[in-house]
């Protein structure tokens, strides 16, 4: 019996040792932790119970017999976070580059399935070299049954990647459908077409950071969510911001102790808007004195802040915030802003978060770029996301909100539930001077005439009561009071419910 205890002891060690000491110092030089280590990290202490460790390639071709480490370049298993259950994967490069072989795919698709089944969030550790080339389309079909189950768990259990070394040709194609992807500066990279390739066809010659770097997307491309400086830091903002979540989407997300009074009064938001019009503000401040213990957990920092979105807690509960940041474009809506918002306001209605909107914005982006590139689409894309949204959605006027892009923004027409405004809000079809201008054409030549038209239009129209008359600004509330009433709407929201007519799925406007 011992010598079988042994044996097994021995083995586990084998497999915990990875790529041997010498390729676990190559990670560790470059500032990368080990798979292992990522684990570890990422979990309570001790919460890790490991699948597959024992797993082996079967490839025969190119003398690869001769190598089959065990657990085949990728650490898979279950463990929790702050008590909550979590699906984990975590390639190893120390093991083949991390290289995706059948069964190294099989792993993954295990824990994927086993995260669904039982409605756990799944988490994946992105390190690897690609495909490993000796295994031809088998390796291709292991990928391709991944992405079929990211299709499958989308909108079903959140999805969460963390890219923390290459990532590149097809393997980029599955952070790609997980709902958040984050990435480590200066380490890790994603891109379909390495720099040699593009060399080659296009004759630029880029690096690898430049083509596919944590600044490159998350400031240019959008495609990940975040970066952060270290494995270390990474990992614990993924712990903090996986508290937010639910685990799946037949579950509310966890309602943490709160220390911060639902009532409290922030008397310098009555100043917060400031008397000219034109000047700009910052929304953050806002979101951060309305949130319990002004904690928010900001999303896409780096891409397209003309827009805010991330989460914060009323109440001890989950609440996603949009907010138009009138300190960058003025607020304005842009191809950018739309496709940033639109798709969180998507994850939040998949999984039962509710929805704060804060709306200054004087309208789209003008402009032929704007156009070309296809703002009508992607302008429709957030409408139709905050349309169909069936979650508790609570909105707040604070300055302007102008034309189409006022409909847009979470207004009662897309169904909210609650449209508050604060005083200092204007809801019109454009602002003053540019509606005179087209009303009162004839009288372009009389600068005093005009500037008395448009006095007469903003004592008519720049205020929020022409909308609450009409039923559309369910009350003007204080400033100050803004807490306290937008945590009243959503413990009042807590019992809703809303259903769209049956559908197979809608056709959003790509």
């Amino acid at each position: 019996m011992k010598d079988i205890l042994d044996e097994l002891e021995a083995r586990r060690s084998a497999a915990r040792a990875g790529g041997g000491e010498s390729r676990v110092a190559a990670q560790h030089a470059k500032g990368k932790l080990t798979a292992r280590e990522r684990v570890e990290l990422l979990l309570d202490e001790g919460s890790f119970e490991e699948f597959d460790m024992f797993v082996a390639h079967r490839c025969t071709d190119f003398g690869m017999e001769k190598d089959r480490p065990a657990g085949d370049g990728v650490v898979t298993g279950w463990g929790t976070i702050n008590g909550r259950q979590v699906y984990v994967f975590s390639q190893d490069f120390t093991v083949m580059g991390g290289s995706v072989s059948e069964t190294h795919g099989a792993k993954i698709c295990k824990i994927m399935d086993m995260a669904m089944q039982n409605g756990a969030p799944v988490i994946g550790i992105n390190d690897s070299g690609g495909a490993r080339i000796q295994e031809g389309v088998a390796s291709l079909a292991a990928y391709g049954e991944v992405f079929q189950r990211n299709i499958e768990a989308s909108g079903v259990v959140p999805q969460i990647s963390l890219v923390m070394g290459p990532c590149a040709g097809g393997a980029v194609y599955s952070p790609a459908m997980t709902d958040f992807i984050f990435m480590v500066k200066d380490s890790s990279y994603m891109f379909v077409t390495g720099p040699d390739v593009v060399k080659t066809v296009t004759n630029e010659v880029v690096t690898a950071e430049e083509l596919g770097g944590a600044s490159t997307h998350t400031r240019k491309s959008s495609v990940a969510d975040g970066a952060f400086e270290n494995d270390v830091e990474a990992l614990a903002e993924i712990r903090r911001l996986f508290d937010y979540l639910p685990l799946n989407n037949r579950q509310k997300a966890p309602v943490r102790p709160f220390f911060d009074d639902p009532g409290r009064i922030e008397t310098s938001l009555d100043t917060l808007v400031p008397d000219n019009p034109n000047q700009p503000y910052d929304m953050k401040e806002l979101i951060l004195k309305i949130a319990d213990e002004g904690d928010f957990f900001e999303v896409q920092r780096d891409f397209a802040a003309n827009i805010i979105i991330g989460f914060i807690r009323l109440e001890g509960q989950t609440v996603g915030v949009v907010a138009n940041q009138p300190m960058v474009l003025a607020g304005c809506l842009d191809i950018d802003a739309s496709r940033k918002a639109a798709r969180f306001v998507r994850f939040c209605d998949a999984f039962e978060i509710p929805i704060l909107t804060f709306v200054d914005v004087p309208g789209f982006l003008p402009g032929t770029g704007q156009e070309y590139g296809g703002v009508i689409k992607h302008g429709a894309k957030l409408l139709f996301a905050y349309g169909e949204a069936t979650v508790p959605k609570v909105t707040v006027l604070t300055r302007k909100t102008y034309g189409g892009a006022y409909v847009v923004m979470a207004s009662k027409h897309l169904k909210a539930d609650f449209n508050y405004a604060w005083p200092t809000a204007e809801v019109a079809v454009m602002g003053a001077k540019g509606a005179v201008e087209i009303l009162y054409r004839s009288e372009l030549g009389e600068p005093e005439r005009i500037a008395a038209r448009v006095k007469d239009y903003e004592d008519r129209f720049a205020n929020p009561f022409v909308a609450a008359e009409k039923g559309f600004i369910d009350e003007v509330i204080m400033p100050h009071s803004t807490r306290r009433r937008v945590a009243r709407a959503f413990a009042a929201l807590r019992g809703k419910q809303a259903m769209m007519p049956w559908k197979k799925h809608d056709n959003i406007p790509l």
